[in-house]
């Protein structure tokens, strides 16, 4: 229950799926958790049932492909909790399926500045505080279709491929301060986004049954099982990792 204890945390997308469960699972581990998102009436909710549960945590609306947005925020948090210790960089989206040749220039954009920008910006303005805490864990959500693809959604793609590489760059800046700097690689997890998905593909309880088989597993994941990870990576049990990928893909990325 004390993996964390005494770390602040910052988890960007945590109003629902993926970012809930990290920030849920992390302040069950003893740190201060700050979620923030633009999904302002479940961050906020999520932040009250934390602190009902006896837990230091707190919601800010943010929108992390806004970089004076970010810097702000950023700084609101360690100001609040008297430091930063632990960023989640999580916010993501997935944008348009299209063939390369269909999609619009603001339909690349849109997914590049909040999976790749985004990154960018939390990832510059948390280091300050991450270098005056004298060490800390940046975690990147990357995907599978960042270590391979499919003949599918190629800004998602590409966006993704860039965090895991954006990860090693600053794995290897950043080991210097003590900074450490992973990135996590989670198969078809059943969130609000694949859901989403699927829904545009047609029957999402068919849909959800074939994803479901492309993993030798043979089920989806859960929220959980990505939450814990990042718990692991953000955690001093994780004090020699850097600069690599957790892949979290019930067997997926294996054939």
């Amino acid at each position: 229950m004390d993996r964390l204890k005494g770390k602040t945390a910052v988890v960007t997308g945590a109003a629902v799926g993926i970012g809930a469960a990290i920030a849920r699972r992390m302040a069950e581990e003893g740190a201060a958790v700050a979620l923030t998102d633009v999904r302002a009436e479940e961050g906020l909710a999520l932040a009250e049932d934390l602190r009902r549960a006896g837990h230091q945590a707190g919601f800010w609306t943010l929108d992390v492909a806004r970089e004076a947005e970010v810097q702000r925020v950023i700084g609101e948090i360690a100001q609040r909790f008297g430091g930063l210790h632990i960023l989640v960089n999580n916010a993501g989206v997935a944008g348009a399926n299209k063939p390369t040749h269909e999609l619009t220039e603001a339909e690349w954009d849109f997914v590049q500045a909040i999976n790749v920008k985004g990154v960018f910006f939390c990832t510059k303005h948390a280091i300050p505080h991450l270098r005056q805490a004298g060490s800390g864990s940046i975690i990147n959500l990357s995907s599978i279709y960042g270590l391979i693809s499919a003949p599918d959604v190629p800004p998602y793609h590409a966006s993704k491929g860039a965090v895991r590489l954006m990860s090693k760059t600053d794995a290897l800046l950043y080991a210097p301060d003590r900074i450490r700097v992973n990135s996590v690689h989670p198969g078809f997890i059943w969130t609000p986004m694949v859901e989403g998905f699927l829904q545009g593909q047609g029957d999402v309880d068919a849909g959800r049954e074939a994803v479901a088989a492309l993993h030798p597993l043979g089920h989806l994941g859960e929220p959980d099982d990505i939450a814990w990870a990042c718990v692991y990576l953000a955690s001093e049990e994780s004090k020699f990792v850097t600069g690599t990928e957790v892949v979290v893909d019930g067997g997926y990325t294996a054939r």
